[in-house]
């Protein structure tokens, strides 16, 4: 008798990003999604440590778009031995063309400068996750199918792709897995999008399942509903106060995909309407420059393709390419708007750019997506008054706003109600890529619609056997490689970098050195008495 079918949770379980779904069926092995992980320090930590499955026996990846917290891992898989298909939508593998070389290349910049200080500090030296070269050589295995088209180059088991309305080429995934007597049907959700998105169509997929997949990203949150006209009236507000500091910046840190392109389309809207004075606005990204030539060779795929094709020929609108002209927009004197990547102020030219400007009153930081706990964006949106970027300590006197009218997911009330249209779900829905609030608040709102199924929190790299009338958990085949608690959540280094800002910040502000010497021995004291109660010394 064959095994029961079972799913392995390696990536957005409790937490948002790195999404990796294994699914085992019929002495096969499909992957869903393999992204990077994001967020604090330990859980980046998760995108160098080895897989816990091992990628040579893998069949093949389905993958539900480009964004880098479900694709970013490919090259690694490629690395270490996965040889098979990985399938997706057109416009996802023209994306991933530049999204995954990207990824590689940001990864070998900040590692030789790790390296670098490495040495200095007489620490060993660490490699890249992957190269521009493992991107080069995933690329190659990817292979496209239209949406509502079947695959079945699987034995046992086929599938087709949804547009999930997220952004370009996003899709949900349906299964159907052959078994001995029935048919078992799974839909992995991706990321979904909010209704009235500017660019994207509505989220669509079928109904009637046995198992469903679901994104939880905003399943606390309910947004207020608003047309086209209101978000730019949202948008105009922020950028003409902004604005009020003519040797200002507004500064915008976006995902180079999709996002990016909906600001550019709206802020030129604004200008043609003569509702925001005419300024310079900056992509500083080459990746956004890159994607943005796959938005208009795809553009009859856009719910409004039209608008970005005008804002694209704006004479207010330039991009940055090289490093050069990145850096010299430190010598722009006038008011002017950047984009930059990335939008949780990770990684790419977005760093440079609040190094540029966090310390200066006159200028805007506007905050226009999702902020994972631990990413720098997060400890703006929530009032650090100082950061450290690159090494440096930067104090924050620029204005931090938020406007969450360009999320490309779905939230609370969208979610519930692409649940209900997916009914009836005959055994188990899964709530994944949500922080604990989140899911929780989700799970809440789905009791009450009154469901003839379980509903199931995974915790990350837990399995459960999929059976025809219940699903299982079964004993994981590694142990997690974090607890849950440690998902999703700020670690230990954000907590000691906030305690030195602080204790930085205390000791410039002591009335005097001989304060100072009191802070310090406070800090010792402290110290000393913990060794003292634990039988520890740092001098052991």
């Amino acid at each position: 008798m064959a095994a029961e079918p079972t799913i392995s949770f390696h990536g957005a379980a409790g937490g948002v990003t790195g999404s990796c779904f294994l699914l085992r069926a019929n002495e096969r092995s499909i992957l869903i999604d393999c992204g990077l992980f994001q967020g604090s320090k330990t859980e980046k930590e998760l995108s160098y440590r080895a897989f816990p499955f091992s990628p040579s026996t893998v069949d093949a990846v389905i993958l539900t778009h480009s964004h880098i917290d479900h694709s970013g891992l490919l090259p690694k898989l490629v690395k270490e031995g996965y040889r098979g298909p990985i399938y997706c939508t057109p416009a996802s593998l023209d994306l991933c063309a530049v999204m995954l070389p990207d990824s590689a290349h940001i990864q070998e910049m900040e590692v030789e400068q790790l390296n670098r200080r490495n040495r200095r500090r007489g620490r060993p030296i660490v490699s890249p996750i992957y190269t521009s070269a493992d991107a080069a050589n995933t690329l190659v295995q990817m292979r496209t199918l239209p949406y509502r088209q079947w695959c079945d180059d699987l034995e046992d088991t086929r599938f087709r792709l949804w547009n999930a309305g997220h952004l370009l080429g996003s899709a949900s995934v349906e299964l159907e897995i052959r078994l001995q007597t029935e048919t078992l049907r799974i839909l992995f959700s991706g990321d979904i999008g909010p209704q009235g998105k500017l660019l994207q169509h509505e989220p669509e997929a079928p109904a009637q399942w046995d198992y469903v997949i679901c994104e939880s990203t905003y399943g606390d949150e309910d947004r207020v509903d608003i047309s086209p006209e209101q978000r730019r009236a949202l948008l105009r507000e922020e950028v003409n106060r902004a604005a009020r500091s003519p040797n200002g910046a507004l500064v915008i840190p976006s995902f180079a995909v999709d996002r990016t392109q909906e600001l550019l389309t709206d802020l030129v809207v604004l200008m043609d309407q003569d509702l925001i004075s005419p300024c310079p606005v900056v992509i500083d990204s080459p990746l956004a420059s890159r994607a943005t030539g796959v938005f208009r060779r795809n553009v009859s795929e856009l719910e409004r393709g039209d608008l970005l094709q005008r804002a694209l020929s704006s004479r207010h609108v330039r991009f940055t390419e090289t490093f050069e002209q990145s850096k010299a927009l430190d010598d722009q004197m006038e008011f002017h708007i950047v984009i930059a990547a990335s939008g949780m102020c990770e990684a790419g030219r977005i760093r440079h750019r609040l190094k540029r400007w966090l310390w200066r009153e006159e200028a805007t930081v506007l905050l226009v997506g999702y902020q994972a706990e631990g990413t720098l964006g997060r400890l703006l949106e929530q009032g650090a008054r100082t950061v450290r970027i690159q090494g440096d300590d930067i104090a924050v006197k620029a204005s931090i706003r938020n406007l969450d009218v360009y999320s490309g997911h779905a939230d609370a009330k969208e979610l519930v109600d692409w649940i209900r249209q997916r009914l009836p779900i005959k055994t188990s829905l899964f709530l994944v890529h949500g922080e604990t609030s989140a899911l929780e608040g989700l799970h809440r709102r789905i009791e009450d619609i009154d469901p003839g199924f379980s509903i199931i929190q995974p915790s990350l790299d837990s399995t459960y056997m999929l059976g025809r009338s219940e699903s299982k958990q079964t004993s994981p085949e590694v142990p997690p490689r974090l607890p849950p608690l440690q998902v999703g959540s700020r670690d230990w280094h954000n907590d000691f970098q906030g305690f030195v800002l602080d204790l930085q910040e205390r000791l410039a502000t002591a009335a005097d050195d001989k304060a100072r010497r009191v802070i310090l021995r406070r800090v010792m004291g402290a110290l000393d008495e913990d060794e003292r109660s634990t039988g520890r010394s740092s001098r052991d």
